[in-house]
């Protein structure tokens, strides 16, 4: 496994996502990226990604915040991480958006690498 490209962004396990949004966007007045209803709503924050999550769409964290790392490949970070102590959890597809890696540390605190969806080359017309 080669290291995460970057941290890139943190999500926030809300229990009421209107409330935590209209709280963070008063305090931090970061830029709306995306919201996706009451399950996901990310901001920008610098190049990074700050996030509210609802319990459902942030499974299985239940609370906390969670880093999400993005990665090339996931190739070899099942064993990296089950050597060094750690756990695997999934990994969830999602699609164009890309998949991530739920994973535990030594301790039980849950993080996650990202790897982006692969660009499929646009179909080329003739003229």
């Amino acid at each position: 496994m080669t290291a995460p490209r970057r941290l890139q962004g943190i999500f926030l396990v809300a229990n009421d996502i209107d409330a935590q949004a209209a709280f963070y966007d008063a305090v931090l007045g970061l830029p709306l990226k995306f919201r996706d209803g009451q399950r996901w709503v990310q901001y920008d924050a610098g190049g990074a990604r700050f996030a509210l999550s609802s319990r459902e769409e942030a499974q299985p964290a239940q609370a906390g915040l969670i880093p999400i790392y993005e990665v090339d490949d996931f190739e070899g970070i099942e064993a990296q991480v089950t050597c060094a102590g750690g756990q695997v959890l999934g990994v969830r597809d999602m699609g164009d958006h890309g998949a991530v890696m739920s994973l535990r540390d030594p301790e039980g605190n849950l993080f996650q690498m990202f790897r982006r969806a692969t660009r499929k080359p646009a179909d080329s017309q003739p003229s």
